[in-house]
């Protein structure tokens, strides 16, 4: 009888993490397409500098969309949490792309595959960190490779804002993790 309470009690936990999960990957996914953060960026990047606009408001949602699930891989230490979390964040993420794919190729006029362009830039990204593994924090490799990108290697804003942006998604993933208790 004691083993059924104690098999009851995991199965609760497991019920319990499985649906902590599913809400965070929700919220998750929700953050990283919200494009707020993108506006406040873009309204203090300078007019008159040499950043082509039209190109770091695009790069800047793609770097918060990868940045919020490499913060999942960063953060989660529990294997099993990690890896259900990361999968159902990219599993909406890769339902996005679909739609993004399909209305970007009819725009363009050729075809589009939006998760390629993001797992391009997630493998690029995490390249820059491993060939600079002395720097004191990822967002100071981050903001010069994401201005490599935007074709604004020597503009400061246009580095300091991909620094912004990274760092503040990794924090903001930090701390909702936290509080949802998935760090854990």
């Amino acid at each position: 009888m004691q083993t059924l309470e104690r098999n009851r009690g995991r199965m609760k936990q497991s019920e319990d993490e499985k649906s902590a999960i599913d809400t965070a990957a929700a919220d998750l996914f929700n953050y990283a397409v919200d494009r707020q953060d993108t506006k406040i960026l873009m309204a203090r990047l300078p007019k008159e500098g040499d950043a082509q606009r039209n190109t770091v408001e695009y790069e800047l949602q793609i770097l918060k969309i990868i940045t919020v699930g490499w913060s999942i891989a960063y953060h989660v230490e529990k294997t099993s949490a990690r890896n259900c979390l990361a999968e159902r964040y990219w599993t909406a993420v890769q339902g996005l792309s679909g739609s993004v794919s399909s209305e970007a190729g009819l725009m363009a006029g050729r075809q589009i595959d939006y998760f390629q362009v993001l797992k391009d830039r997630l493998n690029m990204y995490v390249e820059a960190m491993n060939r600079n593994p002395h720097a004191n924090e990822p967002a100071a490799v981050i903001g010069p490779e994401f201005a490599r990108v935007c074709a604004d290697m020597d503009d400061v804003y246009t580095i300091m804002t991909g620094s912004r942006m990274f760092a503040a998604v990794v924090a903001g993933v930090r701390q909702y993790l936290d509080q949802s208790g998935l760090l854990s």
